[in-house]
């Protein structure tokens, strides 16, 4: 390198967690190019092991699957931060695609993220309307997300329904690297 120059460090566009679960194991690809601050904010709760014990609270068969809020005794557990709506990003909300949960407030997403299990395209932005933030998809072990998607589901806690019945517990996200 010649005097002067600067060196730039490589930041991967395409970041993976593996997903371990009491049912199984799947991988996320993340889009650090269309949903740079979703990322950076999921990234920071995977490693700080803010996953680690927490379930699959809702989990409607034909459309979604979500996690990332709750403990196995259904108590809420804290999120640190929330993060800037980018659904506008061009990503849709495909089968397979990750994207943030959040409240009626555009902006209010934390650590709750859902699986679509089916194509939502009413999860989509609109000209009058923010949607929900895709920030990434499934690329391995689909059929593990499947089966989540398929669990008997009924009222626990606060919740009067789409609960597994047998919980779907994450033991831990583990950042891959390349």
């Amino acid at each position: 390198m010649s005097a002067g120059a600067q060196e730039t460090i490589a930041i991967d566009s395409s970041p993976r967690v593996q997903v371990v679960t009491n049912h199984g194991d799947f991988v996320i690809e993340l889009d650090r190019i269309r949903a740079p601050m979703t990322v950076e904010n999921f990234l920071e709760y995977v490693t700080e092991g803010h996953y680690n014990g927490t379930i699959f609270h809702r989990v409607l068969a034909g459309f979604i699957a979500q996690a990332g809020g709750y403990t196995e005794d259904l108590k809420l557990k804290p999120a640190s931060h929330t993060v800037f709506n980018e659904s506008g990003n061009g990503l849709t909300n495909l089968r397979g695609t990750v994207a943030m949960a959040r409240s009626n407030d555009p902006h209010s997403a934390d650590s709750q993220f859902y699986i679509n299990l089916a194509d939502n395209h009413d999860l989509n932005p609109r000209p009058t309307r923010w949607g929900y933030t895709v920030f990434g998809k499934v690329v391995e072990g689909m059929d593990v997300v499947d089966q989540i998607g398929h669990t008997a589901t009924g009222a626990a806690g606060e919740f009067d329904r789409n609960v597994p019945v047998d919980p779907i517990v994450i033991e831990r996200m583990i950042l891959l690297t390349n």
